[in-house]
């Protein structure tokens, strides 16, 4: 029970969330070199913040694929608008080069726990 509460999960062990598909946005092939690089490293350091800061779920990248469909947020928001305040936060999304996609998503509430989790499976940082 102090676990479901932790979690915010409801009778179910679930909890709204906002799911994100990153698309490839226009500016995608515009932005090249140094600028690419210093945005993706924005792009990772914010998800990072996000994660600690317990405001996003899961998220990581699709391969290649007909959809143009780049990266997955679940977002630990209850709302689209308060999604897209936080989407707005990645300087991919600012750039241009993703453009979200939001939608509510109903999902466990156990989803919380995969930063925990990741952080002891993920290498070290040097």
């Amino acid at each position: 029970k102090k676990l479901a509460q932790k979690l915010g999960a409801d009778e179910r062990g679930m909890k709204m969330y906002v799911l994100c598909i990153l698309k490839t946005g226009p500016k995608d092939s515009e932005v090249t070199g140094d600028l690419r690089k210093e945005i993706f490293a924005g792009h990772f350091a914010n998800i990072t913040k996000l994660a600690d800061e317990g405001k996003l779920a899961v998220a990581g990248p699709f391969e290649k694929n007909d959809k143009a469909y780049r990266g997955l947020y679940i977002f630990n928001v209850a709302t689209i608008e308060e999604a897209e305040k936080l989407v707005m936060l990645d300087p991919a999304v600012k750039a241009g080069v993703f453009v979200p996609d939001l939608t509510l998503w109903y999902g466990s509430a156990a989803m919380m726990m995969v930063s925990e989790t990741h952080k002891k499976l993920q290498k070290p940082a040097k």
